[in-house]
């Protein structure tokens, strides 16, 4: 049948929100969501739905049977990143090659309901008793305070750190040497236990093993049966140039030893750098405030600013500066990190108000105010005028 060409069946079904050729409705209409839907109002959609149509909640009722069926082949899918983004490209055709239907079948309906399980009665532990009862190591963070010269340059840093590490005694089983852990002889080392309930089969976290799967009789003496002791390490890391403030560092690996030989957890270092007595960081730019005098603000002149790779550079002021002027030094700021890019320091001049003036300099001054014109300082002239005329219109209204 050709795209232009369609029968009238076609036709009701699409209307009826059926996708055609599949007799089987859109999988967004079945859990009454819209298709830009988030994780979050699914999951909701399903739990609302599930719970509304179970076949527990509607003993005898063979329709319930076939829409519980319904939602949960729908949210199977669509809970699923890659097999949503199939269905919203192929529709229903996406699966039509899947023996099992994308939605597993109505026997696999324990496993679509393990998060709502979670949220309902804190199963999560059910599932996390394969793997022989190894569990992964936590994650660690350190934070590392580091000045704007180490961001600039980069540096290899020594840190220790107290954390846990794998029994050389047991090498990380947990039992005593010469011994092996055991099945758990309540799950079968499967580490959950099912019970049913009606319709449902119920999973729980294995009472014997906690989840683990297995049992140790003979616990290694040096670590009581965790597989890990506590030791301090010294690591060498690297700060890249051009780091900034809040930058977080992942080693792989480098957390903790996982329980009875689990794989380890990461390290994360978060760097803060500490404040600058000179500069101020905006990016990759760097900014500065430099007070001058008044004469050379006036006359105009030149002074030397450090820089943050050490040296030093001339900034040379016009006369009649004013204050909160910004001069602009290409290529003086931060390396970009990750880049050759490198950022601009900017230097702002504030002119300083003469202060503790002599007799002399008090009448020098004087002097120089009676000899001033609107010329020497047209902003100041150019806003009194403005106020006296303001005042004049407001005294001839």
């Amino acid at each position: 049948m050709s795209d232009q060409v369609r029968s009238g069946d076609d036709a009701a079904a699409e209307k009826t929100g059926w996708d055609a050729g599949m007799a089987k409705r859109c999988y967004y209409e079945v859990l009454e969501v819209e298709r830009t839907a988030g994780d979050t109002a699914l999951k909701a959609a399903f739990r609302k739905l599930a719970m509304k149509w179970h076949p527990d909640r509607n003993p005898g009722d063979k329709s319930c049977e076939v829409r519980f069926k319904e939602i949960n082949e729908a949210y199977e899918v669509l809970k699923d990143a890659d097999k949503r983004a199939a269905y919203d490209r192929f529709g229903h055709a996406a699966f039509e090659h899947n023996a099992g239907g994308p939605g597993g079948g109505f026997g696999d309906v324990a496993s679509a309901f393990a998060d709502i399980f979670d949220d309902l009665f804190g199963m999560g532990g059910a599932r996390r008793g394969r793997g022989g009862g190894r569990e992964r190591g936590a994650d660690l963070r350190y934070n590392m305070e580091i000045s704007l010269e180490e961001a600039f340059s980069g540096k290899t840093a020594q840190l220790r750190i107290p954390t846990s590490v794998t029994c050389e005694a047991c090498s990380g089983s947990g039992a005593k040497s010469g011994t092996k852990p055991k099945a758990c002889p309540t799950c079968g080392g499967q580490g959950r236990v099912r019970h049913a309930q009606g319709f449902f089969t119920l999973e729980r976290t294995c009472p014997g093993c906690q989840g683990r799967g297995q049992m140790i009789e003979e616990p290694c003496p040096s670590c009581v049966g965790s597989g890990r002791v506590t030791r301090e390490r010294t690591l060498s890391v690297n700060i890249p140039q051009g780091v900034e403030d809040g930058t977080r560092i992942r080693l792989a690996g480098e957390g903790e030893a996982g329980l009875r030989g689990g794989p380890a957890g990461d390290l994360y270092i978060f760097l803060s750098l500490t404040t600058h007595e000179f500069f101020q960081r905006d990016g990759a730019d760097l900014h500065c405030r430099v007070p001058i005098s008044m004469v050379t603000a006036a006359l105009g002149g030149e002074f030397e600013v450090p820089t943050i790779d050490k040296g030093k550079t001339k900034v040379k002021i016009p006369s009649g500066a004013q204050s909160g002027r910004r001069f602009r030094i290409a290529s003086k700021g931060m390396p970009v990190l990750r880049s050759r890019q490198t950022g601009d320091m900017y230097v702002q001049v504030m002119v300083e108000t003469p202060q503790n003036l002599t007799k002399k300099q008090q009448e020098l001054l004087a002097e120089f105010e009676k000899l001033s014109s609107g010329a020497t300082q047209p902003e100041a002239a150019g806003f009194f005028t403005k106020v006296k005329d303001f005042f004049g219109n407001r005294a001839g209204s």
